[in-house]
């Protein structure tokens, strides 16, 4: 089962969209402390791709649920003593917080290309008292970062966002040390299942491999990471697979409640509109759909995530 902090309820939203508002005088940009990395980190690339998800409030209550235990558990043992490790797209940083923690005396340097929510990853860290950990806005396509910096580069479902998920696996991989170690896990939206059956359901998941595929990339990434990781030069890799499952009404509440929203209220819904795949009532039912489901006593729902391993020869 899935767990982490209870978001099934609109308030709870609430709550967190008013957490995650900017104060007026942060700065717009987040310095990275001098840990000695070779090159500044502060500009990001006017090349990135459109987000399917965006920022919605419920979209990151589901995010700050991430741990690095889980996210990241097929890499935690192989992470060197005093690794410097590179997060790509840590979103509000609750994973970058556990690897920052798993470094065995080194530091995370972690980024993304969105600064709201790069701020309240610092609040994240802030209050976590994490100081091994620094922030920065940047393009996995266009690292501005020198050769063979890190030890560790990871990425936790960032390739199926991507509409060039190679070449940012090729510029991670130039970013890394010889014999340094790539991560990356996403998910596979054709790999998931629930009950009872409800044709609304099935629609959203038409839906979303629409939206996906008008934005140019790969809803079901979990399954290309082995091909993408040896296109981008990596041949010596390791796969595994983990599997979500909600299956209590805890899990199945959150889920379902958290769809609910961000069916109706994410750039996921925007995007369906925007695009012609969808019309606002159309939402509206699947919204109903996902609130149905995660009342019924018998709901269940699983997806697999696919985890690659590869070292730079």
């Amino acid at each position: 089962m899935y767990c982490g902090a209870d978001v099934s309820e609109d308030i709870n939203i609430i709550r967190l969209s008013a957490w995650y508002r900017p104060a007026s005088n942060r700065p717009e940009v987040l310095p990275i402390a001098a840990r000695g990395y070779p090159a500044d980190v502060s500009n990001v690339s006017a090349d990135s791709d459109t987000y399917i998800h965006g920022h919605d409030a419920s979209v990151l209550a589901q995010h700050l649920r991430r741990t690095a235990e889980e996210a990241a558990a097929f890499l935690l043992p192989r992470i060197p003593v005093g690794a410097r490790l590179l997060d790509v797209g840590c979103g509000p940083g609750s994973i970058t917080a556990g690897l920052a923690q798993h470094t065995n005396g080194g530091s995370v340097l972690a980024i993304d290309v969105v600064g709201d929510v790069l701020r309240g990853a610092r609040d994240l860290l802030a209050e976590r008292d994490i100081h091994n950990a620094d922030l920065s806005s940047a393009s996995v396509y266009r690292l501005p970062i020198a050769d063979a910096a890190f030890d560790v580069a990871y990425a936790h479902q960032v390739l199926q966002h991507l509409s060039r998920p190679v070449e940012a696996l090729r510029e991670m991989r130039r970013v890394l040390k010889p014999g340094g170690l790539i991560a990356v896990r996403d998910a596979d939206y054709g790999t998931m299942v629930h009950w009872p059956k409800d044709r609304r359901l099935d629609r959203f998941q038409q839906i979303y491999h629409a939206v996906a595929q008008r934005n140019e990339v790969d809803a079901d990434a979990g399954r290309r990471i082995p091909s993408w990781l040896k296109e981008a030069g990596f041949d010596q890799i390791e796969i595994s697979t983990s599997v979500w499952t909600f299956d209590d009404s805890e899990s199945t509440g959150n889920w379902g409640n958290s769809w609910a929203v961000r069916t109706l209220k994410s750039a996921l819904a925007e995007q369906a509109i925007e695009y012609g795949l969808a019309t606002q009532a159309e939402l509206e039912e699947i919204s109903n759909a996902w609130r149905e489901w995660a009342r019924h006593p018998d709901a269940f729902f699983m997806f697999i995530h696919v985890e690659g391993l590869g070292i730079r020869t």
